[in-house]
């Protein structure tokens, strides 16, 4: 009874584990415009993948500082 009870434990932590990441997505995209508090992107091709009510997690490219002589 033990050895059934922690297999189908085991198989609901993998399902459950495995499932949320299954679903996310990576892509690349370009902001093209910035109008208040709406921020317009460009993601090409991969946009198809993407459909109203997502949520989309973004990260924003750190600029470097230029230091001269």
């Amino acid at each position: 009874m033990f050895k059934k009870t922690s297999i189908l434990l085991a198989a609901i932590a993998l399902f459950a584990f495995t499932v949320p990441a299954a679903m996310a997505a990576t892509t690349k995209c370009t902001v093209t415009e910035v109008k208040d508090a709406v921020v317009t992107l460009d993601c090409g091709k991969k946009a198809a993948k993407m459909k109203v009510g997502d949520k989309v997690k973004v990260k924003a490219d750190k600029k470097k500082a230029i230091e001269g002589c």
